[in-house]
């Protein structure tokens, strides 16, 4: 069983380079894209409440306030 695996694993990703090169630059870009996200999504919530896109409003209204 397991040998059926890698001999499909091998014939299908890692016998022609260009497949296997393409096949790790996806996987890394895949990778990136939902590390980035996970982390910025833990960020985030760690720090809801201090950062400039959940306090915006409040500045935003003083400054139209003051113009008047």
């Amino acid at each position: 069983m397991a040998s059926a695996i890698a001999s499909a694993i091998y014939q299908g990703l890692i016998r022609r380079n260009a497949v296997y090169l393409t096949t790790i630059f996806a996987g890394a870009f895949a990778f990136e894209m939902a590390f980035d996200t996970a982390s910025n999504k833990i960020w985030d919530t760690m720090n809801r409440g201090r950062q400039w896109k959940d306090i915006k409003y409040r500045y935003m209204n003083k400054e139209e306030e003051e113009e008047e």
